[in-house]
């Protein structure tokens, strides 16, 4: 039988959404956010693998990359339609309300032998930019997020992996300084080394 690949499924699982946010100018942060569950799963916290879970994202970062799938500066295989969808009121109504909610990680197997080797490469080529293992951070006095995250740890890693490999293959711009570490890690530690950092953001359950 015939196996469907994780991104034709989300396609798939999008489209058949039939996600149309313009219907009620009016909507709730939570309604507009229920027409995303169908592929990141109730209030962000994707099922995976292939989508990732956006509970408890920065607001600048979801808005980002909203507006540069909306331009099509950011590489996408259906996000592009679907954001075109959402006025910039509605995403930042989305953007809050997905902060807004806690952070699970994805409970997935992973190469546990591989787990000491990714938090060395993490901390030699990740941490300056993704602190303390990747996870999340809040300022404790006020709640609200200490500096522009992205979610790694506890990811899904089909997730990172697809986006990783957008980044190498140049469909997605990625940052100069993340090149830079990128292209030393994989001088030195290859593939190998790529699925270590991986393994270790995965095994943060």
């Amino acid at each position: 039988m015939a196996t469907i690949s994780p991104r034709l499924a989300l396609v798939a699982g999008a489209l058949a959404l039939g996600l149309s946010s313009g219907a009620n100018a009016d909507a709730t942060a939570s309604m507009l956010a229920n027409t995303c569950a169908g592929c990141h799963g109730t209030l962000g916290q994707s099922a995976g693998p292939a989508s990732p879970i956006i509970a408890g994202i920065n607001q600048i970062v979801f808005v980002d990359m909203m507006e540069g799938y909306k331009s099509g500066d950011i590489y996408s295989t259906i996000m592009g339609r679907i954001a075109k969808g959402y006025t910039e009121e509605e995403i930042e109504k989305m953007a809050a309300f997905f902060n807004s909610q806690e952070f699970q990680p994805a409970q997935q197997d992973y190469d546990k032998a591989l787990v000491d080797q990714g938090a060395k490469l993490h901390d030699k080529y990740c941490e300056n930019c993704h602190a303390e293992g990747g996870i999340p951070l809040r300022d404790p006095d006020t709640g609200e997020d200490a500096e522009d995250f992205y979610l790694l740890a506890g990811q899904w890693t089909p997730y990172l992996e697809f986006t990783m490999s957008d980044f190498r293959e140049d469909r997605r711009e990625i940052p100069k300084k993340m090149r830079s570490k990128l292209d030393d890690l994989l001088e030195k530690d290859g593939d190998a080394g790529l699925a270590a950092v991986f393994a270790f953001y995965a095994s943060q359950q």
